[in-house]
Formats: structure tokens, sequence, C-alpha cells
């Protein structure tokens, strides 16, 4: 298992993901049409060239998803319980076909849970950042975790 346990983190720490993704045309469209998203700008390359950013951007939502996806393997795979939450979602800059995201993780808070004594709150603010290391998009995931178990 490659995720941590909720006694396995500590507020401050931060993780850089290894993990980097170069975002191709066809996750865009592909993501854009199976969420059933007509927006022209992830879609109408001639529409955008009119636009201020002159050609088709990423949607915001697959950003998203890539951006928590890294972070999954160091921070949450086989530990995790549920996601309770994101928050504060932001897109800074736009993301364009061909850019690279690496990402980071910062844990920014940490509680037990009153519910459930065998868990864990832990609240992650997520950042990505294209190849010129600008800031594309963020968020705070609230993951509800598990705690180690007995023994280990």
């Amino acid at each position: 298992m490659a995720g941590l346990y909720f006694e396995e983190f500590e507020v401050g720490q931060v993780f850089r993901h290894a993990l980097r993704r170069t975002v191709t045309e066809t996750d865009n469209v592909l993501f854009t049409t199976m969420t059933h998203n007509p927006a022209a700008l992830h879609l109408d390359a001639e529409y955008m060239k009119a636009s201020e950013f002159g050609e088709r951007i990423v949607n915001s939502c697959f950003t998203l998803s890539v951006m928590v996806g890294i972070s999954i393997y160091d921070t949450t795979l086989g530990t995790t319980v549920a996601n309770l939450g994101w928050d504060e979602v932001r897109f800074p800059k736009p993301l364009f076909h061909g850019d690279t995201l690496h990402v980071e993780s910062e844990v920014v808070s940490l509680r037990e849970s009153r519910s459930r004594p065998d868990n864990g709150i832990v609240v992650f603010e997520h950042r990505a950042y294209n190849q010129r290391d600008e800031l594309v998009a963020s968020c705070k995931r609230t993951a509800l975790m598990h705690r180690r178990p007995a023994g280990h």
C-alpha cells in the first residue's frame, strides 16, 4: 500500500509528486464529450481563435481530476475511506493541449473523526503547475483516512 495512514501525516508536510502528465487534445475532447459539456472553449478551435486565449483550453474538471489523481499514490492510495469534499477550487491560468502538469500537495490540517474512532480527517491543498511552473489549478481536498491498524 502506497498511501499513508492518518497518523503518518503532519501539518505542513509537502509532497512533490514525481508523476507528471502531458495533456493531449484527445484527453480534452474525450473528457469534455464524455461529461456532456458542449462548451466551445474546449471543442471549437475556430471559435477560440477569436478569444483572448487564441486556442482551445483544457476542461477545468479534467485538470482538477488529473491534479488530484496524481497526488493519490503518495498520499491516500489504499488508506482513504472516502473524499468528504473539495473546496476552494481555483484555476488561475488556463491549461492548453501539450502542457505538462506537475503537482504538489500540502497537508493543511488534521483532526480525529468525532463520529468514526477508526478514522481521521486530513485536508490537503493540491497545486498543479504547467511546464513553466505557472500555477494552473489548486484545491483543498478533505479526506476521511484510515488509522494505522494495530500492530503496524
